[in-house]
């Protein structure tokens, strides 16, 4: 089995970050989000990755490299512009082959691995598996439609009105069959080639598509309130570790990580928290589920919830919360000005003004 994992989107809803990195590579607990799905891939024993990459090829490939370090072995396919899911499958006929893939979208996270659903393919061997979870608002998705026996008898993808709550994770399972319906598919209305529509063609053409419904974690981390949930989730699971320098005055409270090379001076830290490789912390309060990446400074600052890329540097700045700080970026106090009240009143106002 093979794997096909999708990195070549925009990432419109999380500018502006994205102007300038590769959504996929935007770090959750100081590692990309890319990252995680690649590991889940491996440890289900698959080796041999495809990844389809656009306009970010090249940071993409300088974070990947040749896949040696995460036990795979990719392949770069470039897709020219963002023509859908099933465009992805189609540009990548020749490296499939006629093996089955679980196609994975790089910007999504599953807790627990896809090991049980690829091992549930490999046994049952159906033409199509897909995961699905229920979700609030599924106008937003893929949405599939279940019989009474739990089996897939239709699919649609960002319906005005959803048939179910179901929407589909993003890892899909295949066999050969689905180049065939790819190759029949015409754009849909959203100009793009629809894996849904690939796979309600294998149900049209009786081919056995199994669903797997998931009462976990999964997460598209497409946009900042869920990167940082995301964020949130994985440092629940922090190991304490201190491999940087704090000094007597600073207090670390519950799981704290402090990465070698990094300096804890006159702050008190209260897990979960990861400080990154380089990182210097002074006269600072860090509050839990906060991720501080490598060669970044925070003095006389309080933060928590939130997010801090490579090279950020926040100083004399109270009550950041819930926030996505890029790299290289300076949070500093606004500067200081008299308040006065600017009026234009008509005749017999009555105002009043708090003082």
């Amino acid at each position: 089995m093979k794997a096909l994992v999708l990195a070549g989107g925009s990432g419109s809803r999380l500018r502006p970050i994205t102007h300038t990195s590769a959504k996929q590579l935007v770090p959750v607990a100081n590692k990309p989000v890319l990252f995680y799905g690649l590991e889940a891939i491996r440890d289900a024993g698959i080796r041999t990755v495809g990844l389809v990459v656009g306009d970010t090829a090249d940071e993409i490939e300088g974070a990947v490299g040749d896949g040696g370090q995460f036990g795979l072995e990719v392949t770069y396919l470039r897709q020219e512009a963002p023509l859908g899911l099933a465009h992805a499958v189609l540009i990548a006929r020749e490296f499939l082959a006629e093996d089955d893939f679980v196609m994975y979208l790089g910007d999504n996270f599953i807790v627990g691995g896809i090991n049980q659903i690829v091992d549930q393919f490999r046994t049952e061997r159906p033409s199509a598996q897909i995961m699905l979870t229920q979700v609030p608002d599924p106008r937003a998705f893929g949405v599939a439609e279940l019989d009474a026996a739990g089996r897939v008898i239709g699919l649609e993808e960002k319906p005005d009105r959803p048939k179910s709550d179901l929407a589909l994770v993003g890892v899909y399972l295949f066999g050969s069959a689905i180049h065939d319906a790819v190759a029949e598919l015409k754009p849909s209305w959203r100009d793009e080639l629809e894996i849904t529509d690939a796979i309600q063609r294998l149900i049209d053409t009786g081919h056995h598509v199994e669903a797997t419904v998931i009462s976990g974690y999964w997460k598209d981390t497409g946009n900042v309130t869920d990167m940082l949930e995301v964020n949130r989730l994985v440092l629940e699971g922090l190991e304490p570790r201190v491999d940087g320098l704090v000094d007597e005055a600073s207090e670390l409270i519950g799981r704290v990580v402090v990465e070698a090379g990094a300096q804890v001076r006159g702050a008190r830290i209260v897990g979960p928290v990861i400080i990154g490789a380089g990182t210097r912390i002074h006269d600072s309060y860090i509050g839990p589920f906060t991720s501080i990446d490598r060669d970044c400074t925070v003095s006389d600052s309080e933060i928590e919830y939130s997010i801090v890329l490579r090279g950020a540097s926040i100083a004399g700045v109270r009550q950041i919360e819930c926030s996505l700080i890029g790299r290289e970026t300076e949070v500093t106090p606004a500067p200081r000005i008299r308040k006065a009240h600017r009026l234009v009143l008509g005749d017999h106002s009555k105002v009043q003004i708090s003082s």
